[in-house]
């Protein structure tokens, strides 16, 4: 991934817990030359000094067959996006857009059915945790589970390389920067909204110059 100066993050801390808010991602392989990708929930952990990406697929999706195949497999995260106009600027400039994104490479591995039950236990708690009536690995029947388990392969991605981008105006001066922030929060986009939560968070945070959090309404 092309990332300037200004957004590259190096951070893994960071950048993990950016992984576990936005746990959706894409996996992305090839099969003969030709780019694959699949939109897949996955988790992320840690054994000892190592950093895995776990998660399942259909067994009728080919993408699991080209693991073996594929030296690295590019996995993909992304935040909330927003355009920024250049009418927000105090001086003539083109328009853009922001954005967070995360690149993860690893070699995929097939998991063993009893890890697969253990990553779907893990995760149906993740999600089930909070709601009123879980549905979790244990109320479900053995006959649903055995039939569920033969469509589904699970795997985990050994965490080799990361690659990180948060671009959020980081390069623009402290009033243009404070001018976005306050345009995209008017927008009335719950995408733009998020994008100005994140970047006062930054501000305030002092990422930017000395902070004048009156300006920022």
């Amino acid at each position: 991934m092309y990332i300037p100066k200004y957004f590259k993050v190096t951070d893994v801390e960071e950048i993990w817990d950016f992984v576990q808010k936005n746990s959706f991602g894409t996996i992305v392989t090839t099969i003969q030359g030709k780019p694959i990708a699949t939109h897949l929930p996955l988790r992320l952990i840690q054994k000892g000094d190592d950093y895995y990406l776990t998660g399942h697929m259909a067994y009728g999706n080919p993408q699991w067959r080209t693991f073996e195949t594929c030296e690295d497999v590019l996995v993909m995260f992304q935040g909330p996006n927003a355009y920024i106009s250049s009418s927000w600027y105090g001086h003539e400039e083109v328009p853009t857009w922001n954005y967070q994104a995360v690149h993860v490479y690893g070699k995929a591995i097939i998991l063993e059915r009893d890890e697969l039950i253990e990553e779907l236990t893990i995760m149906l708690e993740k999600y089930e945790e909070n709601r009123e009536n879980p549905v979790l690995w244990d109320k479900l029947s053995p006959q649903l589970l055995d039939s569920e388990l033969k469509g589904i392969v699970g795997f985990k991605i050994k965490v080799g390389e990361i690659q990180a981008a948060y671009k959020l105006s980081q390069n623009r001066n402290e009033r243009d920067y404070i001018n976005i922030i306050n345009k995209l929060r008017n927008e009335g986009n719950p995408n733009s909204k998020q994008m100005a939560g994140l970047m006062e968070k930054r501000f305030l945070r002092g990422d930017k110059n000395d902070s004048d959090t009156e300006k920022i309404r």
